[in-house]
């Protein structure tokens, strides 16, 4: 990664803040129904006839699960699963667990604190590939929102002209200084949001600017004191610096790639293994919770709410609503309605883990020089996207589903992601390691 230093939870600066089962055995796929054809592969646990399991027994292997969560607004489905007892209502009893990085939840999982996690999609690929610490092979069992970030630049950037990407370019260009821009984790999302921008304005990330890693309730505080001039992060931490008045919206990553994938429901090949039922458990109670959530402005600001709480976020409820609901101040006098904010259930079209996503951070990784080498990215995506479990889950919840594993997008440079050709993808751009 060349010039790029990673803060660790050691040396970070600036830290902020750091129910029994009533329902007893149940079954669990009791509103499961036959979803047909090639919608669940062989194998996957199901009769051939219909909803039962051919082992027998549906009740969750693990009662009470530990799912650890970083204090961003996209933690929603998780606590809300729990809050509102979604979870009880498939054997199970959500334990939401905060904590103080990523690094501490890649940690976590790894050694079995956490049994699953709200947690970066670039994260579990790096555990898989072994490029973003221990190796470990990990499962993505869903996806828990799309959209709903963005990269927030410094006041004194805006005083110095520099207000999007263009003006950005040519303030580096002057090479007045070194300027240092922050995101969340090296192989995450954050990471790969704020380095494809650059790319996309001639910037090089890796070359014409410095980057470092804080964990997402640092980045304000860091930059008030002059730590970086700009960060990417998942809200609520870019309008908390538009409201204590030290930066503006850039770009949002909606923007960037409309619906783009980004917090997944994460764990351990070893623990779906070992609990099939549990983890189709978890998916079905979080995906009643992201229908609860996008069901109606009430349900959003209850959850704002909610997590706004010291033991989630802890922050104002209303710099956590605002965006939520998708109404948007870029901190430069603009606002607008988002129609492409931050969805946690969307007819189901959020939840899905499509093969494409999964894959679309490996040519990243590839591309910025964390993969030396080009990986079988399909075969790595089907290993990892647990697409059996969350089609049963999705079963159970009434969920509809995709008519494919992939999908396509144009992002903000012009170039189409579909899947198909993933090492040429990874390869042609102009700007890479």
């Amino acid at each position: 990664m060349g010039r790029n230093h990673f803060i660790t939870d050691t040396d970070v600066i600036n830290v902020i803040d750091d129910r029994v089962d009533h329902q007893g055995r149940r079954e669990f796929m009791r509103r499961s129904m036959l979803i047909g054809g090639a919608a669940l592969a062989a194998g996957s646990g199901l009769m051939p006839g219909g909803g039962a399991w051919a082992a027998g027994s549906d009740a969750p292997e693990k009662k009470e699960v530990r799912i650890g969560f970083i204090p961003l607004t996209d933690c929603a489905s998780v606590v809300m699963a729990a809050v509102n007892k979604f979870d009880e209502k498939y054997g199970i009893k959500i334990i939401p667990s905060k904590e103080a990085s990523w690094a501490s939840v890649r940690d976590k999982l790894v050694n079995g604190e956490l049994d699953a996690a709200h947690v970066l999609y670039g994260l579990i690929y790096g555990v898989q590939m072994g490029i973003g610490g221990p190796k470990k092979d990990m499962n993505v069992l869903m996806n828990l929102n799309h959209n709903g970030q963005a990269i927030t630049l410094s006041n004194q950037l805006r005083d110095k002209g520099a207000t999007d990407g263009a003006s950005l370019k040519k303030l580096v260009a002057k090479k007045e200084r070194e300027y240092t821009f922050a995101q969340t984790f090296p192989t995450g999302t954050h990471a790969m949001w704020l380095y494809y921008w650059l790319a996309a304005n001639d910037i090089n990330p890796l070359q014409d600017v410095k980057t470092i890693t804080v964990p997402p309730p640092q980045m304000v505080a860091n930059m008030r004191v002059g730590n970086m001039d700009g960060y990417c992060v998942g809200e609520p931490w870019g309008n908390r610096a538009i409201m204590d008045k030290i930066g503006f919206t850039a770009v949002t990553t909606q923007d960037i790639w409309v619906d783009h994938p980004e917090k997944v429901l994460g764990t351990t090949a070893e623990f779906t293994q070992k609990n099939p039922n549990t983890a189709r458990a978890m998916i079905a109670a979080i995906l009643d919770a992201g229908r609860w959530i996008d069901a109606s402005l009430g349900n959003k600001q209850k959850t704002a709410e909610t997590i706004a709480q010291k033991s989630y976020v802890n922050t104002d409820t209303d710099v956590i609503v605002a965006r939520m609901l998708g109404r948007y101040e870029n901190g430069l006098g603009k606002s607008w309605d988002d129609k492409n904010h931050m969805k946690f259930f969307n007819d189901g079209a959020v939840n899905f883990p499509y093969l494409s996503d999964g894959m679309w951070f490996m040519t990243q990784h590839k591309r910025w020089g964390l993969l030396k080498d080009d990986p079988d990215y399909l075969a790595v995506a089907k290993k990892v996207n647990r697409i059996d479990l969350y089609k049963q889950a999705a079963a159970a919840a009434g969920v509809s589903l995709p008519k494919s594993e992939m999908r396509s997008h144009k992002l903000i440079d012009g170039t189409v992601w579909d899947g198909k050709d993933p090492k040429k993808y990874a390869n042609g751009f102009k700007i890479k390691a």
